[in-house]
């Protein structure tokens, strides 16, 4: 925790749930419990199965201390924090709220951390609780989940000999875990009817997954999802590829003798699959959740632009230079060279008939204006991130209040280093921490003045729309709800501002019509 006290100077706080007490620990008004198991461990046997939740304990459990990391790669995008332990047997969550404030009865917010459905962690310094909680008067949980070959390999396809394996393994998890907070968060000063799901990337990937999941109902009242690629949901056919190429970095031909290889083994022949697939098809992710028939009955673009959605207020949105993130990391993610536009284009002609796609000179006309070198920064933001959110945001409207968002606001710093506002960028300002990360390069040519006012609006924005309410803040535009009338969008900059129909020309060239890669 950002300038926290030593373990000596806090005090020892009980929270007493459904499944026992928990010890957490109190720091200047504000209680954390850490490492709260929501699920047996996944390993041996129970390695790609479904989650089996915990059981009820006697005594009073330790919570003082985060629980495990997925076994991950170290990434410098995603920086874990010094205390950073790896485990197979990681799923488990943590809960801040206010000292005192255990019989409140609070609004929750729980946190689904990003990171390419492959890093990250719910224990990582930028998702300290503190300020949320502080500024918000609610209850924050974040929450591990399985990763990569881990998480969201389906192997289902592959199983034979009475092999047991479950699809969309991450995808449980969260669901288990919100199962969790609607048993035991009362305890903690949470209500469980009012339950906001937010997350940011693949955080939101799976949280506008859950708009489509039916077992999903009645864990969450509201959703906000920051960034998601919500076309990168895949069918069994590519699940079914993606498996097999797992097993033969491996070295291995069934399931029982993938779960002897470590959880190390299983990392490395992930990353190997992880940099061959969009190397070979561009634009499409190796570990995504899949259209199992099962818990995701189809893709969840086409439930959600026909309205069929669980109908619960959204706040939607991404960031104005996505794309800049990844061509900075030289990640393999995103096509954004002219040799890799044109592999996608030809993939995605491949897939639809051609009445269901738009032209290229259509889609090319959309960026005529843009430098040259833009044209493949502003395609792959857009057919990444901004036109699913778009299509997301136009059906949900139909069955649930929408408010649609993008983020502008950067620094003289970011803006000299070709950054802007990148993906992931306005995660600091929603959480209220600006300084958890020592080499941020972010306010060294000043902003930091600016950048707290952003954040504050933003806390407010974020939190009061976890009470129930619309996500308005006072002196700012209000933020108007999305319909196909005016398409009212906020933009976070400097000075919030409320704009009609903003992505006009982006639906004029992409067209109405979803495009996910199936």
């Amino acid at each position: 925790m950002t300038g926290e006290a030593s373990v000596d100077d806090q005090e020892s706080v009980i929270a007493q749930s459904a499944l026992g007490a928990y010890a957490g620990l109190s720091d200047r008004g504000i209680v954390s419990w850490r490492g709260i198991r929501y699920a047996q461990a996944p390993v041996g046997e129970r390695r790609w199965c479904a989650p089996v939740a915990v059981e009820p304990h006697s005594g009073v459990a330790d919570a003082t201390s985060f629980g495990a990391v997925c076994p991950q790669r170290p990434n410098p995008a995603v920086p874990l924090g010094p205390d950073a332990v790896m485990d197979e047997d990681c799923l488990s969550l943590n809960v801040w709220t206010a000292d005192g404030a255990l019989d409140a009865a609070r609004p929750v917010m729980v946190w689904v951390h990003g990171g390419a459905y492959t890093f990250g962690s719910s224990s990582q310094p930028l998702f300290d609780g503190r300020r949320i909680v502080e500024d918000g008067e609610v209850v924050v949980v974040t929450v591990n989940y399985r990763l990569g070959g881990l998480g969201f390999v389906d192997l289902t396809g592959l199983a034979e000999h009475g092999e047991v394996v479950d699809s969309n393994l991450a995808i449980r998890d969260v669901l288990l875990a919100l199962e969790w907070v609607q048993a035991n968060i009362a305890g903690f000063g949470g209500d469980p009817a009012r339950v906001t799901v937010f997350g940011e990337s693949a955080g939101g990937g799976i949280v506008s997954t859950l708009l489509a999941v039916p077992s999903a109902r009645g864990l969450f009242a509201r959703a906000i999802v920051q960034s998601s690629p919500a076309s990168s949901v895949y069918g069994t056919d590519r699940a079914r590829t993606v498996g097999q190429r797992l097993f033969r970095e491996l070295g291995v031909r069934t399931i029982d003798e993938a779960r002897v290889c470590s959880a190390e083994q299983i990392v490395e022949a992930s990353m190997a699959v992880y940099a061959e697939v969009p190397r070979e098809t561009p634009g499409v992710l190796p570990f995504a959740p899949v259209v199992d028939g099962v818990l995701i009955p189809e893709h969840p673009l086409s439930t959600l632009q026909n309205g069929r959605g669980l109908p619960v207020p959204l706040m939607i949105g991404t960031n104005r230079d996505e794309a800049t993130l990844f061509k900075y990391m030289k990640s393999p993610l995103m096509p954004i060279t002219a040799p890799t536009l044109d592999a996608m284009f030809d993939a995605m002609a491949s897939e639809y008939r051609r009445e269901e796609l738009p032209s290229r000179e259509q889609v090319m006309a959309v960026y005529e204006d843009a430098r040259h070198r833009a044209i493949g920064l502003g395609i792959a933001r857009d057919i990444g991130f901004r036109m699913p959110t778009l299509w997301l945001a136009e059906g949900h409207s139909a069955v649930a209040p929408v408010w649609l968002y993008r983020f502008d606001f950067t620094t003289t710093m970011l803006r000299l280093l070709g950054i802007g506002a990148t993906h992931a960028t306005e995660l600091p300002y929603v959480w209220g921490n600006l300084d958890t990360t020592p080499k941020d390069p972010t306010f060294l040519l000043g902003g930091r003045r600016r950048g707290r006012a952003v954040s504050k609006r933003m806390l407010a924005r974020w939190t009061a729309f976890a009470h129930g309410g619309a996500p308005d803040v006072d002196g700012a535009d209000a933020w108007r709800t999305y319909d196909l009338t005016d398409r009212s969008t906020l933009v976070i900059d400097e000075q919030d501002r409320a704009v009609p129909d903003l992505d006009h020309d982006l639906r004029e060239g992409w067209g109405d019509r979803v495009l996910a890669f199936r």
